[in-house]
């Protein structure tokens, strides 16, 4: 009799132990299931905002008119000792009587070469984001140096009145 007791407790062991690695493994099933769930919706909210982004962008970048309309100037270091300006799509600092290309809405400043390879691929600032369309009412091709103290900007004819 002790050893049908044994035999049926051994059985007993094997099933609960059986149960329970099938209990574990359906347990970690479950939470892949919602681990993969939880990063797909993720990654779908992450694609909507990168297809609205580029809904913006109708053509990419801009074309070689619009581009030749943004004002460019020959770099020229300010006088009050102010910092190294440099080009954010490039990292170098702007040096004396390099070609640089202003854009008209943000004010912001680059090497003229580096930003234009930037902007035939995306029509945007690379710093903040803002559109860099041709403003209507700016000069194209403005020639002239600039002092750079803080925030470059061109030359601006004066005009008599």
């Amino acid at each position: 009799m002790t050893n049908r007791l044994l035999s049926i407790a051994a059985q007993i062991t094997v099933m609960a132990i059986v149960v329970s690695v099938v209990l574990l493994f359906v347990g970690i099933g479950i939470l892949v299931l919602i681990h993969v769930c939880v990063v797909g919706r993720a990654f779908r909210g992450l694609s909507a905002a990168a297809r609205a982004d580029r809904s913006d962008e109708v053509s990419g970048g801009l074309s070689v008119d619009d581009l030749e309309k943004l004002p460019c100037y020959d770099f020229k270091a300010g006088e009050k000792g102010s910092g190294a300006v440099d080009c954010a799509v490039c990292l170098e600092s702007f040096k004396i009587g390099e070609r640089c290309r202003l854009l008209p809405v943000c004010k912001h400043s680059f090497h003229a070469q580096c930003v234009d390879s930037w902007l035939l691929r995306s029509r945007f600032c690379p710093i903040c984001r803002t559109s860099a369309e041709h403003r209507k009412g700016c000069e194209a091709g403005r020639e002239g140096a600039v002092v750079m103290v803080g925030i470059p900007l061109p030359v601006h004819a004066s005009t008599s009145e």
